[in-house]
């Protein structure tokens, strides 16, 4: 087999024909899922931090009697502000569930998967951003092996995104609305 025509390409081609998912639109939008993760995490810390603040500098440092405050004393408009930041908190949350499970799922994978999970978490997801000589030092790489392997890899984790991850979520989602329809209705 040629270098960019190996065993692991050939059956992420398969898999993709088998869900009749295009390749060049699910490398792209895993590409943007993976380019955006490092700010999507620092700007949840940040903003994690200043609602902490916040419930500290009107309600006390007792998180309790800060919750119960907003509950029962808060003017509507500070709890309605307040539950839409934690709103966007969790909904960010689950952004990085999804990652995060996805990621198992690509370590998982019997062709390198333990590479491929090595390679999309040092390129997206860490903290520290490395550049191209680091990487290809650290991963022990040629150049042209690390970008096919990162393609590959990319393509992967589009794979097991859609393809798992989020069928479960909506699976999730669909189960906890009928608890809730049942729960509520009751």
């Amino acid at each position: 087999m040629s270098r960019k025509n190996t065993q692991a390409l050939n059956s992420i081609r398969m898999l993709c024909r088998m869900q009749q998912v295009d390749e060049k639109v699910l490398y792209e939008r895993s590409k943007l899922i993976l380019s955006i993760y490092r700010d999507v995490c620092w700007s949840t810390v940040g903003r994690a931090y200043d609602v902490r603040e916040d419930l500290i500098c009107y309600c006390g440092s007792n998180l309790d009697s800060a919750l119960i405050y907003l509950e029962t004393f808060a003017p509507d408009e500070a709890r309605e502000r307040f539950e839409e930041r934690i709103r966007s908190l969790f909904e960010t949350k689950w952004l990085i569930d999804l990652v995060d499970s996805t990621m198992l799922r690509v370590r998982d994978y019997p062709f390198k998967g333990d590479l491929y999970c090595e390679i999309l978490s040092k390129c997206y997801l860490t903290r520290f951003k490395y550049r191209e000589s680091e990487l290809l030092e650290l991963l022990d790489m040629e150049r042209s092996s690390f970008y096919d392997r990162k393609k590959e890899a990319i393509m992967l984790f589009g794979l097991s995104l859609w393809g798992s991850s989020l069928p479960k979520l909506k699976n999730y989602l669909i189960d906890m609305k009928g608890e809730c329809d049942e729960w509520y209705c009751s």
